[in-house]
């Protein structure tokens, strides 16, 4: 498994690390003896050990089966697989073109009943009009995807927004007012999507607020994320996919939403912001 950059990815990677070493000590071994066990070269316990190199399965399984932990095997190799799930490069999930990278979201938002959303740049997902989603993905398509499925990728983003309606799911949505204005299509796309906020910002069961852009200056940066019920947190970045599952990560997540959402301007306020950035269109 390749290396990513990203600290939570490592962070991870280094809890599972730790987690082997206690095992390893617990257990009376060093890491030549542990080596010898498992029949391997003695700078791959150290490498394992120090976060350096990811383990497969089949070393966990050998891990402890050496520290007569078999009992741990399933658990660690859980935890291996969540690390291996929490960055997915964009060239490798929309390989097969955007359709398919669009329905692997689906289990997730059918079994979601509490959806909390940041975003810095673009309208999120479930509040897109055809024509918005249709820019949105026919940009990421030109400057990614050799695949052209734009069409059918835009039909399953509509097709998702049926959570919506759902009045047993509850949903809030942050957004920057710098995103009523980002300029993406012609006017006419433009003044649909905005209408459209407004709209769905009437849903008993939905909550849109608009961070006034006087506040930026006043906080750090925050990239645009989405938080799942309390189990899960993804982070959309310029290279990949960060998916993260410890609840240590979602909590921080979930207290930034707070902080922003404390920020937020709704209801009368925020569609007088909404309409304002319409009347800009000319």
């Amino acid at each position: 498994m390749s290396v990513s950059g990203s600290s939570h990815v490592q962070a991870a990677r280094q809890v599972l690390a730790d987690r082997l070493r206690e095992m390893c000590k617990d257990a009376g071994l060093d890491g030549k003896q542990l080596a010898a066990l498992c029949g391997w070269h003695p700078s791959k316990v150290s490498r394992i050990a120090g976060a350096k190199t990811s383990p497969s399965a089949d070393d966990l399984r050998a891990w402890c089966s050496a520290c007569g932990r078999e009992d741990e095997t399933a658990d660690l190799v859980a935890s291996l697989r969540a690390v291996e799930g929490m960055w997915v490069e964009w060239r490798r999930m929309e390989r097969a073109g955007l359709r398919r990278a669009q329905q692997a979201v689906l289990p997730l938002f059918e079994r979601t009943h509490w959806f909390r959303a940041y975003s810095s740049w673009l309208v999120p997902g479930l509040l897109q009009t055809y024509g918005y989603t249709e820019d949105v993905l026919r940009a990421v398509q030109q400057r990614r995807v050799s695949v052209d499925d734009v069409a059918d990728a835009v039909a399953v983003r509509m097709e998702r927004q049926r959570v919506l309606r759902d009045g047993h799911r509850r949903f809030a949505f942050l957004l920057e007012e710098s995103v009523l204005r980002n300029g993406l299509g012609d006017a006419d796309t433009q003044a649909e999507q905005l209408e459209r906020l407004v709209a769905v910002s009437a849903l008993p069961n939905v909550s849109v607020g608009v961070v006034p852009t006087r506040l930026h200056r006043a906080r750090m940066p925050v990239e645009g994320f989405w938080i799942f019920d309390t189990a899960q947190v993804n982070v959309e970045l310029v290279s990949g996919h960060l998916t993260l599952t410890q609840p240590s990560e979602v909590a921080m997540y979930a207290d930034t939403f707070a902080t922003l959402a404390d920020m937020a301007v709704y209801g009368l306020k925020a569609r007088a912001l909404i309409t304002a950035a319409t009347n800009a269109l000319g």
